[in-house]
């Protein structure tokens, strides 16, 4: 029953997905394959994060360099997409995989400090090194992708290449989490001695979901190049790093759908707050504040929290 009420419902989010498109504006199609990309992103930071327990302010870094070595590849060398895309992830876990070795000898907020100076040390190359990366005035002229002689130049044409591409990385993401790679994650997150006690390699563990959460951003950025055709330094900063991590906490850490339903409401809600002008900043902040005083575990855990709740109250009326 559980299993064919899974399968209905992954049905009918495949059938909205592809839908979804035909109502909307031209910007409501560009949010939409703005969100999916974040989304992608935010995938690999929940795999680094709430799956292997490793904290990451700098995923942002990752997102940058990806879409760096795409529009760079792309508008200076005329490689194209599908070949940048493959080099953009193979570099990002790459540099992924290096800057797992802090994570080997400092944990919790000392961790978080050095992948923030990572994220700071990445922004300050792609803005001051304009020989490379145009500084701040950026990189114009990232192309669209195309294949089989079709460009995808519209909008919703490249919704649905974005939305392909973040079924691809979900269902890769879905097989790593279940797989034993997946199980050692787990166990590296819950206790590092006792995954250590059970032969579980930490170190090969610690690095590998840096690397992998990286190269998901990679691919990121190179479909946020595409995009939006102009890249400069404001989108890859440290804010943007503080955004993935609130994608994963709102969505619900750990859990296999929180990104993507962080990622709608970090980059939705304030769109739709937008009308508050001055104040709409103000208020995205205070619904975040409250989210995670009163629901700790996100939007996802929120049913499970009702549960206990429930379980609790039951227990109370039957010892009265």
């Amino acid at each position: 029953m559980n299993n064919f009420r899974t399968l209905a419902l992954l049905a009918v989010a495949v059938v909205a997905a592809l839908l979804l498109p035909l109502p909307l504006s031209r910007y409501g199609v560009y949010l939409a394959a703005l969100t999916l990309v974040y989304a992608i992103a935010a995938h690999g930071l929940n795999l680094t994060m709430g799956y292997a327990g490793q904290i990451s302010l700098g995923h942002a870094a990752f997102f940058g360099i990806g879409a760096y070595t795409g529009g760079l590849l792309m508008v200076k060398l005329g490689l194209v997409f599908w070949l940048t895309l493959p080099v953009a992830a193979a570099l990002c876990f790459v540099i992924g995989l290096a800057l797992g070795f802090p994570a080997l000898r400092v944990q919790h907020h000392y961790l978080a400090f050095a992948t923030l100076g990572f994220n700071t040390l990445v922004f300050l190359v792609i803005r001051n090194e304009e020989w490379l990366t145009g500084g701040t005035f950026g990189l114009n002229g990232v192309p669209r992708p195309s294949l089989a002689g079709f460009t995808f130049t519209t909008d919703r044409s490249y919704y649905y290449l974005v939305l392909a591409f973040f079924v691809a990385a979900s269902l890769l993401l879905w097989w790593i989490v279940r797989s034993p790679w997946g199980r050692a994650f787990n166990a590296l997150r819950d206790n590092a001695i006792r995954a250590e006690s059970v032969r579980i390699d930490i170190r090969a563990y610690t690095l590998l979901a840096f690397a992998i959460g990286a190269a998901y951003a990679g691919v990121a950025g190179v479909l946020f190049a595409s995009l939006v055709n102009f890249i400069e330094p404001a989108p890859f900063g440290i804010p943007a790093s503080i955004a993935m991590l609130l994608m994963v906490v709102v969505g619900g850490q750990g859990r296999f759908w929180g990104p993507l339903l962080g990622a709608v409401l970090v980059t939705l809600l304030p769109e739709w707050l937008r009308g508050l002008k001055d104040w709409y900043l103000v208020v995205f902040g205070l619904a975040v504040m409250v989210l995670m005083i009163y629901d700790p575990d996100g939007l996802l855990g929120l049913p499970e929290r009702y549960r206990k709740w429930r379980v609790a109250r039951a227990d109370r009326h039957a010892a009265a």
